[in-house]
């Protein structure tokens, strides 16, 4: 028995009872695929914090002049992020996926392999910029696949499983860079290491991934699931207009601007802690840099548990509501970064600990701003949104990170430096509180509507 679609050109018949156990197969396949390809690229995003102690202690360079090497890093992701989507809607992500994690795996090695690549602060400037670039075709490709490949009602799942490779593959850096100096004794393994690794990861997605289920012979996902949209009233489903994106749902929503500037000390605290801790935990606290490099590895890591608890109490705590959670997080983060700042050398357990709790915490509203930018907006204007709070956290958060929490430390010490940091955890929650009324009204009015 043979069922009858309607097949692309390039499609093949294939039997009804085939087509559950294809599905099955090829849908965790590709899942596999996006999940280890993504962790791959963290392989290779986040590896220079670890070589900044030896830079500063080497070859010279300043902290101030390090993070504004660090800072091109975020200033290309942030856009890169942005444009590669449309680049991505019109690619096969079997090989846009693995070709910028070949690119960035290069640029790591030439890091790691080539003296000249660290001779200045504008070559390491330049290099950053491109990795950044390049950093930016992960994200795209895999959701592309992930809509392709999962329906509207298994999405949510999907994505949040999903999200944890970012965790999963930025702490490796950490136990690979002890790896590496164990067998080589070689700060530049920081670099070369994960490289390696990543071009094996590369290879392996390009062998298992696929592009759409109608490449494969399959049906669309929507027709195999029985799963389509709803229909909407017709003012639902029509596609804005540039203009009405920007001008009608997103430059005039006062509350999106409010997470959107508030996403900007998020990102500081996030990439203040994360790309700091290697340098402050050496010059601070006493640090080895073995004990550096698995305090790196635990900061991502406990991000897992934190991303999916602040999740489940937006949804069961709060009904549904994001900035309570989101204030809730940021007040205890405040607390965390306070003990990390004030807790005495000698006592690195404590400091693990407050490390710990930072990422297990912070994470958790990095999830729930964007969140709850495609909440505050129509679907048709959702991307826009995800990518104004985006362009805010990277272009500023995670910039500011670099260069003004470097130039502090030069200038005041590091006590200097936690003064951003707990100034940004101060100013994260008073803009995620703005919105505190507002989101229960725009929840209100969208029951009205529903009703």
């Amino acid at each position: 028995m043979y069922g009858i679609f309607k097949p692309a050109a390039h499609q093949t018949l294939r039997p009804v009872d085939r087509l559950d156990a294809d599905y099955k197969r090829l849908r965790l396949q590709v899942f596999i695929g996006i999940f280890v390809g993504y962790a791959g690229y963290y392989l290779v995003r986040k590896n220079f914090s670890l070589a900044v102690p030896f830079l500063i202690e080497e070859q010279g360079y300043s902290r101030g002049e390090l993070g504004v090497a660090m800072s091109a890093l975020s200033i290309a992701y942030g856009i890169s992020k942005f444009l590669m989507g449309s680049v991505s809607d019109r690619s096969n992500p079997r090989f846009f996926l693995p070709v910028g994690l070949l690119c960035s795996a290069g640029i790591m090695f030439l890091f790691g392999l080539q003296p000249w690549a660290t001779g200045s602060v504008t070559i390491m400037f330049a290099l950053l910029f491109l990795n950044g670039w390049v950093q930016g075709m992960g994200w795209p490709a895999c959701g592309r696949t992930m809509v392709h490949w999962y329906s509207g009602n298994e999405r949510g799942r999907v994505v949040s499983v999903w999200n944890v490779a970012h965790n999963v593959g930025g702490g490796l850096i950490g136990p690979l860079f002890v790896l590496g100096m164990a067998w080589y004794n070689d700060w530049h393994s920081a670099f070369y290491l994960p490289a390696a690794v990543a071009v094996i990861i590369a290879v392996f997605v390009l062998i298992i991934m696929r592009d759409t289920p109608q490449s494969c012979g399959l049906p669309s996902i929507e027709e195999h699931r029985h799963d389509f949209p709803k229909d909407y009233q017709a003012a639902h489903e029509k596609e804005f207009n540039t203009r009405e994106i920007f001008l009608e749902h997103v430059l005039n929503n006062r509350l999106l601007w409010c997470i959107a500037f508030a996403n900007v000390f998020v990102y500081l605290i996030r990439y203040g802690v994360l790309d700091w801790a290697p340098t402050y935990l050496s010059e601070a606290k006493d640090f080895t840099v073995d004990q550096s490099s698995w305090a790196y590895f635990l900061y991502e890591w406990a991000g897992i548990p934190g991303t999916l608890l602040c999740g489940w109490i937006s949804d069961r705590w709060f009904k549904g509501r994001r900035a309570p959670a989101g204030i809730l997080f940021m007040l205890l983060v405040l607390l965390a970064v306070l003990v990390y700042w004030f807790n005495p050398p000698g006592n690195p357990a404590v400091d693990m600990v407050a490390l710990i709790a930072i990422g297990f915490l912070i994470y958790g509203p990095v999830m729930l701003i964007g969140l709850h930018a495609l909440e505050l907006v129509p679907k048709k204007a959702a991307g826009t949104a995800a990518g104004l709070t985006g362009l805010f956290g990277y272009l500023g958060g995670a910039v500011f990170a670099n260069i003004a929490i470097g130039y502090s430390v030069d200038f005041w010490g590091w006590d200097g430096g936690f003064m951003l940091l707990t100034g940004g955890c101060c100013a994260a929650i008073l803009l995620i509180g703005l919105t505190l009324k507002g989101e229960e009204a725009h929840r209100n009015a969208a029951r009205t509507d529903a009703a």
